[in-house]
């Protein structure tokens, strides 16, 4: 049931609580110490923590969960069962059928997707707060969530360069909602067209030929690509090969996670927290600092 998500006392922000991120593979995540570094601030006494859980074990482990627990952070590839069993959901999660954030409530789970607001936020960080033409490269799960951000952010025409066009389809049918053209170029066919900015969604390990990868940083526009566990991407060298510049997923990373410690201290993820400035440079210098 689609819903506007408001409303978690500050008052009851007292004693340990329950937090974790959970995934499937899940050693990789870097939210602990991302949270862990906001709740020190906050000055909060809770714990977040990591755990393995797949598709399968996830309804019965969310069903497990007692009052200790406060939320859980979402990632691949649980967003969809998250969305599904969420009994309300902000307008991100609706658009994007995803769900990367799960409040517990006791008129059951608030769904929230904070990974478009972490786009939106990451890109103005490099100076990128309107777009008229863009591009995403790849179209799994986390296209979906780049495409919202982009019509956040004003684009009227994105293409998006998949190895199969066919899978396109459904980002071409949220973009006639969105009010943005979606375009599909199988990577034989890369144009050179400019944009403002490239947003990859493509594994870090995916291979991109280098024809293609030349072809689309020559477009020039920023790179913002998702990953940030292998870095340099083949497309982040191809953007440095062209003088362009390029930032990793760590940005996006960073401010998802800002919002979700909104999320889990007032219920809404357009509250800011106390001192602010604060807890993001602790969370950035947690995941950037080294």
């Amino acid at each position: 049931m689609a819903g506007l998500v408001r409303g978690q006392p500050r008052q009851v922000l007292t004693g340990t609580q329950r937090l974790a991120v959970w995934g499937d593979p899940i050693d990789h995540s870097r939210s602990p110490q991302l949270h862990a570094a906001a709740y020190r601030v906050l000055g909060l006494e809770w714990q977040y923590g990591r755990r393995r859980v797949s598709e399968a074990e996830f309804a019965v482990a969310v069903a497990s969960l007692d009052g200790t627990w406060r939320g859980l952070s979402i990632t691949m590839p649980l967003k969809a069962e998250a969305h599904a069993a969420a009994a309300v959901r902000d307008g991100r999660a609706e658009l994007s059928g995803a769900v990367n954030t799960l409040l517990l409530h006791p008129d059951g789970l608030r769904g929230f997707n904070t990974d478009i607001g972490g786009i939106v936020r990451s890109l103005a960080e490099q100076g990128v707060d309107t777009v008229e033409q863009a591009r995403i490269v790849g179209a799994g799960a986390t296209a979906t969530s780049a495409l919202v951000a982009l019509g956040e952010l004003g684009a009227r025409q994105v293409e998006v360069v998949a190895r199969r066009p066919a899978a396109v389809a459904p980002l071409q049918t949220l973009g006639e909602r969105l009010g943005v053209r979606v375009v599909p170029v199988p990577f034989s066919a890369i144009r050179d067209e400019a944009v403002t900015v490239t947003i990859a969604t493509l594994p870090g390990d995916a291979p991109v030929p280098d024809a293609a990868a030349d072809v689309l940083a020559g477009a020039g526009g920023l790179l913002l690509d998702v990953v940030y566990g292998h870095w340099p991407t083949a497309l982040a060298s191809a953007w440095g090969r062209a003088g362009h510049p390029a930032v990793s997923g760590l940005g996006m990373l960073l401010h998802q996670a800002l919002l979700q410690v909104r999320i889990f201290t007032s219920g809404d993820p357009d509250v800011p927290v106390d001192d602010e400035s604060a807890v993001l440079a602790a969370m950035r210098e947690a995941i950037m600092g080294d």
